[in-house]
């Protein structure tokens, strides 16, 4: 039995928790065991035990980018928040899945290094934003990954190299095969001006404040941009902003967020979502493609 195994090695979880808090919806849902790894040799020994009970399972990052569509996941969800080192040397800097992309785009301006200032504008953590090659200000993942080191299906050590990576527009060969799980990240920067750095940072979030609805609970957002085309633009022109279902609104701020504006549960996310993808489809002949993870 599981909760055996993870008493018996003194692991760290979670019995029928609330994911409130681990997920930027604030979506209420709960799950049959949260766990959380101390180290890589942890978590192989803990995805040993999930594969040979085949039990279901789940690796969560930040839950920046995911909707939880049922109230409950009956399953194991694992998170990687204490595999968050961070390694210098020169400019190569390897952090590991679990460390926030945030926190290390504001740590490498510390060090003088540049090239992940993008970053700062993305809730989420390093391993679940390399497989989905995130980005911001027109800048991703794929200009600064030299290398990453990930879980094979058969729990064996993997390196991938950018190339192998086939990096994408919020795609990447990862993504597409969620069957290898990121352990750590390796960057290759360049040496900045800090003071040049803080700067744009400071610049773009007051931008973001003013045109994003950062104060209320989110996912970022909620479509793909079709190509010379912005999602939300196509969503406001269809009279979209402030539409809901159940909990799950529109933002009038951004038509390409969809916020919690107050007890909203997956299920109300969804439906907004197909709602949106009809209309937009029906009115301008576009298929918008979702940018988040819906988890049944």
């Amino acid at each position: 039995m599981i909760k055996s195994f993870f008493n018996e090695n003194k692991i760290i979880y979670e019995e029928n928790p609330s994911l409130k808090k681990y997920n930027t919806y604030r979506l209420d849902a709960k799950c049959k065991y949260l766990v959380f790894p101390k180290d890589e040799l942890e978590l192989i020994n803990i995805l040993k035990e999930i594969k040979k009970d085949n039990l279901k399972y789940l690796m969560l990052g930040n839950g920046s980018n995911t909707i939880f569509k049922n109230d409950y996941y009956d399953g194991i969800i694992i998170k990687l928040d204490r595999l968050n080192k961070i390694t210098y040397n020169s400019n190569y800097v390897t952090a590991e899945a679990g460390c926030s992309l945030m926190k290390l785009s504001l740590d490498l301006i510390k060090h003088g290094l540049s090239g992940l200032e993008f970053g700062a504008a993305i809730p989420g953590d390093v391993g679940a934003s390399t497989a989905m090659n995130a980005g911001a200000y027109t800048h991703d993942m794929a200009e600064v990954v030299d290398k990453v080191r990930v879980l094979d299906k058969d729990l064996n050590i993997k390196e991938f190299t950018n190339s192998e990576l086939e990096f994408e527009y919020r795609d990447s060969y990862l993504k597409k095969h969620p069957e290898y799980i990121v352990i750590s990240t390796t960057f290759k920067l360049t040496r900045g001006d800090r003071n040049a750095m803080s700067e744009l940072i400071s610049t773009r979030r007051v931008k973001r404040l003013a045109t994003q609805p950062l104060d209320k609970p989110s996912a970022g957002s909620v479509f793909r941009n079709p190509e010379g085309m912005f999602a939300g633009e196509l969503i406001e022109k269809c009279g979209l902003k402030g539409y809901k279902i159940g909990g799950a609104e529109v933002s009038k701020k951004h038509a390409n967020f969809i916020i919690n504006s107050g007890n909203a549960k997956g299920e109300d996310i969804v439906k907004l979502i197909e709602e949106i993808k009809k209309i937009v489809k029906k009115e301008y002949n576009v298929d918008l493609v979702l940018e988040q993870i819906i988890v049944e």
